[in-house]
Order: C-alpha cells, then structure tokens, then sequence
C-alpha cells in the first residue's frame, strides 16, 4: 500500500524551483524531506522565527542542520509576531508568518512556488472553527489546496495526510523533528480541539480526516460557483464608472442574488464585510427603497452603507 506522503507527493506538480515553508515540527519536517528527495537541486526553505518562545532558537537550530543534511538553501526570515491590543495571539502570529513569506517569495530568491505543510487535522480544525461561527460557504471552504499570490503559486499537498501519517512517516525514516511548547497550551482555541474535540470525532467518526475536509472542498467549489454568479450579477447592476451597485437593478434580483452580489461589492470595492444581521437588514431596506425620498444609511463592517440618488454609496467611518 503507498504511503499517504509518498502518494500525496506523487500528485504534487508544482512549478520548480520551489520553497518549502519550514517551522521545523513534523508536518513541514516530513514536507521538506520528501521534496527534496523529489527534486533535488530545486528545492529552497524558508524558516520564520517568530521569536515567541524559548523553543525559538530550537526550531531554528533544527531547520539549519536539516537544509545542511540535505543539501538544502535556508532563508531565515525574523519578525515581530507580538500581538496588538484586541489581536489574538494566532492571528498575530499568523499575520506576521505569512507577511514574511511573501517578503520571501517576492525576493531575489523568487521561487516559482511555495509549499506550506498544513495537513488534513489542521484541515478539520479550520472546518470545525468556521462551523462554531456560523460561517458561509467561504469560511466552511476552510484552506484552499492552492492559490496564486503576487504572481507566486502557494500549495498546500498535504491537506489529505493526517498528522498520524505523517509522524509515522518521518519515524519510518528516522526522521527528527522539534515539538512546539505552545501546542500543549489549552489557552488557545486549535488546541483545546485537538486535545478535546478530536479524539471524539475519532472514536465515533472514524474517516472523519477524509470526510470532513471533502465538505470542505464541496463548499469551497459552491463558493466558486457564487462568486461566478457575483461578477455575472455585478455587471448588471453597478455602473462601471461608479463601481457602485444601481438599488432599482438590485431590486431585481432575488435576495438571495442580491446578497451575493452585495457581499462581493463589500469585499472587492470597500475591503468590508457584513455580519449575518447588516446584511439581513440592507436588503429589506433595498426592498423598502420605493420612492425617491427613501433614505438608507447602515452600519456595515468598518463604515456605513447609504442611498446615493439611485445607488448604494459605502463610507468609512474612520475617514
């Protein structure tokens, strides 16, 4: 039977050469390895030290004598992950990981695409974070396999692996990776379902690192399919010059068409978002919107969503 590495990695064709992200824990350990092996000569990594913890300098020891047994070039980028004041911890630490990563791939070093080691268990998390938030099709996409960004190609292979796998792997291989402190810390929301929620799902949905990132991949293509409908939507009711949606060509819509587009306006011409309730209350204010002297004014995301004569106008309100 193969392996789930070797098989994952045999469905990887990227673009050579390519950059391995490599924190120096099991999963971009067991990444780096199995790439190198793949192509050698065309395979760099980047380790990012977030200079959070002690184990720190454990991470970026074990990164360096890796690269140097396998004949490897490392970058080593150093950031500031501190959080700011109402900023999770997470969130400021993935912030600043993958703002180093783009650093990197835009640098002399420009690899034509770059691996990350997030894996099917990681997948569940995301899933199951998106779930307990009540999110919409984008966030029950959880992580995308692949995505282009500033002209590079990021790449996710192991997404169908599970951390057991890959830990089985690397013992296989007589493979040594450093354990991360901070993962043993219930503080944070990933590893209290890690230590708490998993080995529930285990017990009464043994496939359950198969099936629920599947869900995922069928709401990450329904999102695809939503945001073809939002552009085709998009070039009915906005006025090219205005890039604002016209409320009367709105208004012929159905709401669930009108929410579409709505939250593609939002997103891609005020770099906003609406919860569940402002988004629920702007459209039964577009069907409201009968007469000329209708007003619409709503609190949504950051600023506030207006009439404008026959269109919608959207404000921040920090300006």
């Amino acid at each position: 039977m193969t392996d789930p590495i070797d098989a994952a990695i045999a469905r990887f064709a990227p673009q050579l050469p390519l950059a391995v992200a490599l924190s120096g824990g099991a999963d971009s350990t067991a990444l780096l390895v199995a790439c190198a092996a793949k192509w050698p000569g065309q395979v760099l990594a980047v380790h990012v030290n977030h200079g959070l913890q002690a184990a720190a300098s454990d991470f970026e020891a074990h990164c360096v004598s890796l690269c140097q047994r396998l004949g490897v070039p490392l970058a080593i980028e150093r950031v500031n992950a501190h959080a700011h004041p109402g900023q999770s911890p997470e969130d400021a630490a993935r912030i600043a990981r993958y703002t180093a990563l783009d650093r990197f791939a835009r640098s002399e070093h420009r690899p034509a695409s770059v691996a990350l080691a997030q894996h099917a268990d990681d997948q569940v998390e995301t899933l199951l974070i998106a779930l307990s938030r009540g999110a919409g099709l984008r966030g029950l996409s959880a992580m995308p396999g692949q995505w282009v960004r500033a002209g590079i190609d990021f790449y996710r292979p192991l997404l169908q692996v599970t951390s057991a796998d890959i830990r089985q792997w690397l013992a296989d291989h007589g493979e040594r990776f450093v354990e991360d402190p901070s993962n043993a810390d219930t503080a944070y929301l990933r590893n209290r379902i890690r230590a708490q929620l998993m080995p529930a799902l285990r017990a009464v949905f043994p496939h359950y690192a198969q099936t629920l990132p599947r869900s995922a991949a069928h709401a990450a293509q329904a999102q695809s399919l939503l945001m073809e409908m939002a552009l085709a939507d998009w070039a009915e009711v906005a006025d090219a010059s205005a890039s604002a949606p016209h409320i009367q060509r709105l208004q012929a819509l159905s709401p669930a068409r009108q929410a579409n587009v709505l939250r593609h306006w939002l997103q891609q011409y005020c770099h906003s978002s609406a919860s569940a309730a402002q988004l629920q209350e702007l459209l039964a204010q577009i069907a409201a919107c009968t007469t000329r002297g209708h007003q619409i004014r709503l609190k949504v995301g950051r600023g506030f969503v207006q009439r404008s004569k026959d269109h919608l106008a959207w404000y921040n309100s920090a300006v």
